[in-house]
């Protein structure tokens, strides 16, 4: 009997998570990518100068080390990490700045008269991470295996997403701290998706710390490829795919499967669909885009704290109230001319990402969706105001506006990284209500992008999630982590 195909339609982290979980099922894989090369938000290339390597969209990745199926992959030991003693900074006028330290000791004893506070929000989460990481890492409509975590980060994210919030911390160095990495979240602040989200991130970086392969994102794909290849899977790149009705993927009816690590609304071009499901994805939204500028520099980023210069990811955007109207423009069709910036510069701990004594830098603001502003004077402007005499260390610079990320990513919608909005309704209905939201109504076919549960991150979650699914679905057997690796 000739053994069940599949065929997974793009290489990002999920695409490549679910191909290698049917390739160790005794699927025969094929995975299917537009671009020449793997990866999909998990690139890395040269941008700007040669030997300036840059990641094209996702740098640093807290949820790596949370994710059960990187775990059951070894994904920690098959490829080189760097984690930093400081997951994040958030730089302050006059030259002060809140660090968040892998110690959380060492955190809130800098926070002076929010030590306690800061203590008694994030220690609980961070030191039972995995009952946080089950809870927000999967799909809502379940009992979560930790129940009083789930209900204490539960409880944390309505408070901190509300106005209640603004009690919790009194110095501006603590609220400026977790609003900074709330505001990885695109979404307006405060607000409880924005909360969760960045709960979640805080708690990490106080756990297993907010890693980074060496040499760049690309080491995270080229490891799941690896594995692939090495299970008899197949990756054919160069080859787009607008319309499935033009993709011969099998027969459902002998257990052959789809998935599909793109945007759900291709699912729309099969036969077949059901008019109510196509409506509930065509009222998917997605929320604001990214301008992104990489920076090719003659020395590390001048900051003018000096606790500052030894952290990668530092979230450049002054006070919580500075942040709260950055966002706020964004969701009003605007772009703040003090804009929340996210930065990261992997160089000041890798030294193989640029030349000797040189360095990258990775950033970029939330503009509104399919935006076509570029950021690159707006973002050199507000990271001179804390560090002076950045501008005269860039050597070249290389823009991509959001219309241009849709371009070379399609599943970011609109410039979109987060695969769709984040507002609460859409972190419970993603892309649509359903104990199962990665099976679609066509025999064979799931959804496997960040579309899905869990959401956004480099985790390879949404894709395992999807090809449990399917193997269940194919063969009437179901799949666990722990079978196949």
């Amino acid at each position: 009997m000739a053994r069940r195909r599949a065929t997974v339609i793009g290489s990002g982290p999920n695409g490549l998570a679910a191909a290698v979980a049917l390739a160790r099922a005794d699927f025969d894989v094929v995975v299917v990518e537009a671009h020449e090369g793997i990866g999909g938000g998990a690139r890395t290339a040269e941008l700007t100068l040669p030997g300036f390597r840059h990641d094209v969209c996702s740098a640093v990745h807290p949820a790596a080390f949370t994710s059960p199926f990187f775990a059951a992959f070894g994904m920690r030991e098959k490829i080189g990490w760097i984690v930093p003693d400081a997951s994040y900074a958030q730089p302050l006028d006059g030259g002060r700045a809140a660090v968040a330290w892998r110690d959380i000791r060492r955190t809130a004893d800098a926070l002076g008269p929010d030590a306690r506070a800061w203590k008694a929000v994030l220690r609980p989460l961070a030191r039972r991470i995995a009952g946080v990481s089950d809870f927000t890492g999967n799909q809502m409509l379940r009992i979560p295996r930790d129940p009083i975590v789930a209900a204490r980060f539960g409880l944390r994210a309505l408070e901190l997403g509300s106005a209640l919030g603004r009690r919790t911390f009194r110095t501006e160095e603590a609220q400026a701290l977790l609003t900074g990495v709330m505001a990885h979240l695109t979404t307006v602040i405060p607000s409880v998706g924005a909360a969760a989200g960045g709960l979640l991130l805080a708690a990490q970086a106080h756990a297993d710390g907010w890693g980074f392969p060496v040499g760049g994102a690309q080491a995270v794909p080229d490891a799941l490829a690896d594995d692939l290849r090495a299970h008899g899977g197949v990756i054919e790149t160069g080859r787009r795919i607008d319309d499935l009705r033009d993709l011969d993927w099998g027969d459902p009816a002998r257990g052959d499967v789809l998935l599909l690590d793109a945007p759900p609304r291709l699912a729309l071009t099969l036969p077949g669909v059901p008019e109510r499901w196509a409506r509930a994805i065509r009222s998917f939204r997605y929320g604001p885009g990214a301008a992104k500028v990489d920076f090719a520099l003659d020395g590390p980023v001048p900051w003018e704290n000096e606790d500052v210069r030894r952290t990668p990811t530092v979230h450049v955007g002054g006070t919580r109230p500075e942040m709260e109207a950055s966002e706020r423009a964004v969701a009003e069709g605007r772009v703040s001319e003090r804009p929340y910036v996210l930065t990261v510069q992997p160089s000041v701990l890798d030294p193989t990402r640029a030349p000797k004594g040189k360095h990258v830098l990775w950033s970029y603001i939330h503009v509104p969706n399919g935006s076509t502003f570029d950021a690159t004077e707006t973002i050199t402007r507000q990271i001179e105001r804390f560090a002076p005499g950045f501008r005269d260390r860039v050597l070249a610079s290389h823009s991509a506006t959001a219309t241009d990320l849709e371009t070379y990513n399609p599943s970011a919608v609109g410039g979109d990284f987060a695969g769709g909005s984040v507002a609460v309704d859409q972190l419970l209905a993603r892309p649509v209500l359903s104990p199962a939201p990665w099976r679609t109504p066509v025999r064979g076919v799931y959804l496997a992008s960040q579309s899905t549960p869990p959401g956004p991150g480099v985790h390879g979650m949404a894709g395992w999630f999807a090809a449990r699914l399917a193997i269940a679905d194919a063969t009437g057997e179901r799949a666990e982590l722990e079978d196949l690796f």
